[in-house]
């Protein structure tokens, strides 16, 4: 049998063709499987018996297991999932004021070998296909009963590494036939893969909001942080940030990790007011979310504020991030690098 949810619109539409059945019955499937969330063919009421009963026959529907939920008292909630071939990817989901969002991952481990990040220890598994995607997404809106708002590719992999179907996930996650949440409410968030900014403009992409996440203004310790930056260094990272600014009309979140004595010091604040001086941005300050081996201290509070005084006005949009799921091992590949080890 075959996974229904790996079909996209188009060819769903080419297999009704195929059976003799109108296009529209594909529109009418999609909207229960992405819209609904329905678990059986039998719930599809507006369809005929006899074509519910062939679509049975030929097609299961997807799903992601829950192996483990752990809440935080601030309320996140981080999902551990089981793929059908055996992998665990990790979400999270974000309540905050009248926002829902969800953080997705979309590799299973990855490639780029972030220094402070769990999920990178294992390299790259496997890329996750787009129904694995935006099936998290699912599964939560369910799993919580809250309609979700937002969504960003902030959780496990490299979105710019997996582009086609990260794109293909957003399409249904974005459709008024599926989830029907707004390009402008999705953000993609890139470790600094240049080529994949430029294809996003080669694509067209102009609603979808893009995240970089840099982590220092200076070479050097960018390159022992995130090895990606020996690839495309800084000047060539920030240049295709103004080429993205320019295209999509839209400012980019810059992701500003600050890691004690590392990433926090005065010096680093001045570079980053001097690199990135006129760009339409927003930075997030994300104090560091100590877990695993890094040796990575955070800094403290006062050492947050101070940095994020010394960049206003100079960098005028500048957001502390707080610390989301501190208490449930909210950082990416946390849970599941607990799991692994404690569980097997």
């Amino acid at each position: 049998m075959k996974n229904i949810k790996s079909l996209s619109i188009s060819e769903l539409r080419r297999y009704f063709e195929s059976t003799g059945e109108r296009k529209y019955r594909a529109n009418q499937v999609f909207k229960w499987l992405w819209g609904k969330g329905v678990e059986s063919f039998h719930e599809m009421t507006d369809i005929k018996k006899e074509v519910r009963e062939k679509l049975s026959e030929e097609f299961y529907i997807f799903r992601l297991k829950i192996i483990k939920i752990l809440k935080s008292r601030d309320g996140t909630k981080k999902y551990l999932f089981l793929t059908e071939d055996g992998n665990l990817i990790e979400s999270v989901f974000i309540p905050d004021g009248r926002r829902r969002t969800v953080c997705v991952s979309s590799q299973i481990g990855c490639a780029l070998g972030c220094r402070f990040c769990e999920t990178g220890k294992d390299g790259l598994i496997r890329d996750l296909m787009f129904y694995e995607i935006s099936q998290q997404v699912l599964e939560i809106m369910k799993n919580t009963g809250e309609r979700i708002t937002n969504v960003v590719f902030m959780g496990m992999g490299e979105p710019l590494l997996n582009m086609d179907n990260v794109l293909s996930a957003i399409e249904i996650l974005n459709s008024p036939m599926g989830m029907a949440i707004g390009k402008r409410r999705i953000t993609i968030s890139t470790a600094g893969v240049v080529p994949g900014i430029y294809s996003l403009m080669e694509r067209g992409i102009k609603q979808i909001k893009l995240a970089v996440s840099l982590n220092s203004p200076f070479d050097e310790i960018r390159d022992n942080l995130m090895p990606i930056n020996k690839k495309y260094p800084i000047k060539t990272l920030i240049k295709s940030i103004k080429d993205f600014v320019k295209f999509t009309g839209k400012r980019v979140t810059i992701e500003y990790v600050l890691i004690h004595g590392i990433t926090d010091r005065r010096e680093d604040a001045e570079e980053l007011i001097r690199i990135l001086r006129g760009i339409p941005l927003k930075i997030n300050l994300i104090p560091y979310n100590p877990g695993g081996d890094g040796g990575f201290i955070p800094p403290s509070r006062k050492d947050v504020e101070r940095f994020a005084n010394h960049l206003f006005p100079h960098l005028p949009a500048v957001n502390i991030r707080r610390s989301r799921g501190q208490d449930i091992k909210g950082a990416c590949g946390q849970l599941r690098a607990s799991h692994i080890k404690n569980d097997g």
